[in-house]
């Protein structure tokens, strides 16, 4: 066995049906290179019984448990694996005739351990809610700049969607820290750094992302990342994160900026333009302005982080206070964690 795919899925069994058959019938890898592991995290669905009587060629290997969120769930793959290489690809990801076969030749070409990160591109054929068609923008955003080598790819683009690398790191970190519900790939990606893992971004190992998101879940994100990265920060040692929190900052643009001051920790102020800013994004969704949608789109996403940050770190005079006295230039940093990045937001 070379490679063990971890698939955890939660009440997604048509989205699982489509990634099982992608992996059966177009690889160009055999089927006896790999396994996939599909953890059902406490599915209410068709999705177990799928699971236990489904006819297919594929090496499955079925896991089902109570819902214990994405981390435990890549940790008990993870656990039952046999393969030397882990490649995490999500339920929502179709895979390309190429994927595995891609992740595989990166490993061997690098002659050294590495995590190598595939893209998760925009399907051409799917009506995208026009918040995820947002978040699509943004990642593929992060994609270019590595591309084109604006910035080399680091741990903050860790994302367990579509990435491969060897068993025995994830072991000797002790695999993802089920406190997070959110950003814990990034988290672990942070000590997998500190080991000494480099991380490759490979263009060929292309999945399509056949995102279904909320509007409710898409609008607690970018909270939940600015909490959990000064979390990162003070509880779990990774204290650049707080000096990459302020320089970013600077790196806005000046409405991100205005709006930030004008609205952090002022809740009348924060509603009122948050519905102001869905109202511009509904427009230009509805006038097929992408570009000005996605600007207001922006604005929510970064008015909601800087919120996380604040309410995390001690309160709004907390946050400008620490704001000013960090006022150095930016270093290069490369974007923030996630596919919604903060250093791609305009």
């Amino acid at each position: 066995m070379k490679i063990s795919l971890v698939v955890p899925t939660y009440n997604r069994l048509e989205s699982l049906k489509r990634v099982l058959s992608g992996l059966e019938l177009q690889q160009d890898v055999s089927l006896a290179d790999f396994e996939v592991i599909v953890i059902s995290d406490g599915s209410t669905d068709e999705t177990n019984a799928f699971l236990q009587t489904v006819n297919t060629t594929l090496q499955l290997v079925p896991v089902l448990q109570q819902n214990g969120g994405a981390a435990a769930a890549r940790n008990n793959g993870i656990r039952q694996a046999q393969g030397e290489l882990i490649l995490f690809l999500d339920d929502d990801v179709f895979p390309t005739p190429r994927l595995i076969a891609e992740h595989l030749a990166t490993h061997q070409a690098q002659g050294r351990e590495v995590a190598v990160l595939g893209p998760m591109l925009t399907p051409a054929d799917f009506d995208m809610s026009p918040w995820v068609q947002w978040e699509q923008a943004m990642l593929e955003k992060q994609y270019s700049a590595m591309r084109e080598q604006k910035w080399e790819p680091t741990a903050r683009q860790f994302f367990t969607g579509n990435t491969s690398l060897p068993r025995h790191c994830l072991l000797e970190q002790g695999g993802f820290d089920t406190q997070f519900r959110r950003a814990e790939d990034v988290e672990l990606a942070y000590r997998l750094a500190a080991a000494g893992l480099k991380f490759v971004y490979h263009e060929k190992a292309v999945g399509y992302h056949y995102a279904h998101r909320s509007f409710a879940s898409w609008f607690d994100i970018p909270y939940s990342y600015g909490v959990n990265d000064v979390i990162f920060a003070q509880q779990k040692g990774q204290l650049w994160l707080l000096t990459a929190i302020w320089q970013e900052f600077y790196q806005r643009n000046a409405g991100i900026q205005g709006l930030v001051r004008l609205c952090l920790a002022r809740p009348f102020l924060t509603q009122a333009c948050t519905k102001l800013l869905l109202k511009a994004a509904q427009a230009g969704h509805t006038q097929h302005r992408p570009d000005f949608a996605n600007k207001a789109y922006s604005g929510v996403y970064n008015l909601r982080y800087y919120q996380g940050v604040a309410d995390q770190y001690g309160g709004r005079k907390k946050f400008f206070s620490e704001l000013i006295n960090r006022r150095t230039p930016p270093n290069n940093i490369a974007p923030a964690e996630n596919p919604l990045a903060q250093s791609t937001l305009s």
